[in-house]
């Protein structure tokens, strides 16, 4: 299966991108699925330096190995500080600290380059002018090819690119979360901006095994308003498996092929740890979603009511996590 070309970047990296955050709880499944991606085409594979505290980045990096270094577009965030018990207590973009993360990446993927890198956030208290700056350097130096930046809005992501041409902007984007349509995903579009489309599948709640019990496991860290919206868009998902079940797809196809019909100029980046999650989601992108279908849809979960926004670190701010 080859995944068709597109024009997210003017890279011709694949319209499907591999998260690979959780692959370290099973390696070598993590290693295969890797590897049926990259057969299949599917070459964006998106890891960050606090991902299982580096566990994810020499994964990625054992399973390059064996590839060519064109094989793959290597795309690293930064900038997430971890406890010992695993939980998020900050978030550090400090220039002068970039080429030091940017050098334990390196040493973990065993790579003498990043294809794209990126804050995971940027911390309030550090202009992003600073950061963007300092990664720039890194771009000069060979050890960066492009330059990214996650979860901003429509201001900062100008003010990044007045900095350095930014190539990608990673959100959360998906039937049931369009808030990006309102300024960032136009804006991205005037600047020339890919998106990279993430929590597609909202973390196994559209077309998991059991929705509700995801939905349990974070609502201590949504708001009221948005777990009161996830309840009601998850209780329309009979209606959305009508559709897929037409198509003789599954809903998690039809999900990820809803956001790859958003423009070629999205990316949906989805977190499959196995060879059987990897191969399913590819065959979204052979899915042809009519106009009547995207109608369909929309009349389902209407754009005012698709505001399940799963991020939950968008709370950093209330949890302390900017105050050093």
């Amino acid at each position: 299966m080859n995944i068709p070309g597109n024009d997210i970047i003017k890279t011709g990296i694949s319209q499907l991108g591999l998260g690979t955050m959780r692959m370290p709880a099973n390696k070598d499944e993590g290693i295969k699925a890797i590897h049926t991606a990259l057969d299949a085409g599917m070459d964006f594979i998106n890891t960050g330096d606090f991902y299982d505290a580096g566990l994810s980045e020499i994964l990625v990096g054992e399973a390059l190995k064996s590839r060519k270094r064109d094989d793959a577009f290597v795309s690293v965030k930064f900038g997430g500080m971890l406890k010992a018990d695993g939980g998020m207590y900050g978030i550090d973009s400090r220039p002068e600290l970039i080429e030091s993360y940017l050098t334990y990446s390196l040493k973990r993927l065993g790579l003498d380059y990043i294809d794209l890198y990126q804050p995971c956030r940027i911390n309030p208290h550090v202009p992003v002018e600073d950061t963007i700056g300092a990664i720039s350097k890194l771009v000069e130096k060979g050890f960066v090819r492009t330059i990214g930046i996650s979860e901003v809005d429509a201001a900062t992501l100008r003010r990044a690119n007045a900095t350095h041409p930014i190539s990608l902007v990673e959100v959360t984007y998906s039937l049931m979360g369009r808030k990006i349509e309102d300024e960032l995903l136009p804006t991205a579009r005037e600047l020339g901006v890919g998106v990279v489309g993430f929590g597609v599948l909202l973390s196994g709640m559209i077309g998991g095994s059991d929705p509700h019990s995801k939905l349990n496991h974070i609502k201590h860290m949504i708001s009221d308003g948005t777990l009161e919206n996830f309840n009601q868009n998850l209780s329309l998902s009979q209606a959305l498996e009508e559709i897929a079940k037409e198509k003789n797809i599954t809903l998690s196809q039809l999900a990820i092929a809803w956001v790859l019909s958003q423009g070629k100029d999205i990316m949906a980046l989805v977190g499959s740890r196995t060879t059987d999650q990897v191969e399913n989601a590819l065959k979204a992108i052979h899915v042809n979603l009519t106009e009547e279908d995207i109608e369909r849809i929309e009349k389902i979960i209407p754009k005012e009511n698709a505001k399940s926004d799963y991020m939950p670190a968008m709370n950093l701010a209330e949890n302390g996590l900017f105050n050093f």
